[in-house]
């Protein structure tokens, strides 16, 4: 390549990574907020400001309190109590230092630069939370840029805070608190159809001729499990997020802890279906499918995908679309073991154990 060609080459990288597009994806997002968090935000906001016009003397904008309104209505009642919390701390803190720094340096402008680095080191010193660590300052700056270092003033401000924190908590709390169960049913039910599905592949690569191509993508889609069970896990977090301090949690508190008995139990599927996979890939040759006892594992394979995706159907998540199984568990009785070629015994031990290791957990699962 040409240096010409490749200084252009260079220079439409150089554009495209400068391009609009580019920055419009880093400001907008594919995923808006509920509609019903902006009312509720905007309400916090209008109720803060009218209440404060009545308790606070006539003339004074309550920006402290709409923006307090603002920062604490989040989407669960518990996050709304630690947002007050950290707000209303940060708050009162700045507020006191930047009334003491008016007091000792007067309106300086320098003074508003040496509130925000004071209070920067104070809330390093205190060790507060980040949100906190960044109040302070504020709050210090636009005390000082108000140009307000009497007592009363400073006194408002706080006032204007707390009130600002409790309007926003109790319109958080008033107006149906969302439950974020809906994305916990979704991300179990799926887990819980997709391991089935490798359970299936697993019987299917043990019964029939198939290709090192068939192999690999059976192996892939089986590591794919483990982040769809931290998926799981993390949708189960937010879920029992939501349900804390929310007036609703009494209702929904046990669809919650179903779905969090059954990911606990998919887990331990996870770890079993991977290791299966893992060694079936690893040690498969051409005579395994003829081991006579393979036959018999392909078909409690089978069973064991059958009996999960009927947990999944008997858990009843609602909004979700399980496939349709027959309604009475399949996996029998013990097996007989033939003694099998020693290149193979290993693998059919493990494959073995951990199938019964697997049907005790779905017993355990259908019995609740």
């Amino acid at each position: 390549m040409s240096k010409a060609s490749g200084w252009f080459s260079g220079r439409r990288l150089n554009v495209a990574a400068l391009s609009p597009e580019r920055y419009a994806k880093l400001v907008l997002s594919t995923s808006r907020i509920p509609f019903l968090q902006v009312v509720k935000t905007s309400l916090a906001a209008i109720v803060s400001w009218y209440v404060c016009l009545l308790v606070l003397p006539a003339g004074q904008t309550p920006i402290f309190a709409v923006i307090a309104a603002m920062l604490v209505v989040q989407p669960s009642v518990n996050q709304s109590f630690g947002k007050a919390l950290e707000r209303s701390v940060g708050v009162v803190i700045g507020v006191v230092l930047a009334y003491f720094v008016g007091l000792v340096f007067g309106q300086a402008a320098w003074a508003v630069l040496l509130s925000v680095v004071l209070a920067l080191v104070l809330g390093w010193a205190l060790k507060l939370g980040p949100t906190s660590s960044i109040q302070i300052p504020i709050s210090a700056m636009l005390v000082l840029s108000l140009g307000a270092t009497t007592p009363g003033y400073a006194a408002s401000r706080i006032v204007e805070t707390l009130i600002g924190a409790v309007v926003g908590v109790a319109v958080n709390l008033l107006l149906v608190p969302p439950v974020a169960l809906q994305p916990v049913h979704e991300a179990v039910a799926r887990l819980g159809n997709e391991v089935a599905g490798i359970l299936d592949s697993l019987a299917h690569l043990l019964s029939d001729e198939t290709t090192i191509n068939e192999r690999t993508e059976v192996l892939l889609a089986a590591r794919l499990l483990s982040p769809m069970r931290a998926k799981a896990a993390a949708a189960l977090a937010s879920g029992e997020e939501s349900l804390k301090f929310n007036p609703r949690r009494s209702v929904h508190r046990d669809v919650l802890e179903r779905d969090g008995q059954l990911l606990a139990m998919l887990s331990i599927l996870v770890t079993r279906v991977v290791g299966m996979t893992r060694g079936v890939i690893d040690h498969y040759d051409d005579e395994l499918p003829g081991e006579p006892i393979v036959g018999e594992i392909v078909a409690e394979l089978t069973r064991a995908a059958h009996d999960l995706r009927l947990v999944i159907l008997n858990a009843d998540l609602p909004g979700t679309r399980p496939e349709v199984v027959d309604a009475l568990p399949a996996l029998t009785a013990p097996l007989m073991v033939a003694v099998p070629r020693s290149e193979h015994w290993i693998l059919l031990g493990f494959l073995l154990e951990d199938l019964r290791r697997i049907h005790e957990e779905l017993v355990e699962a259908t019995a609740r």
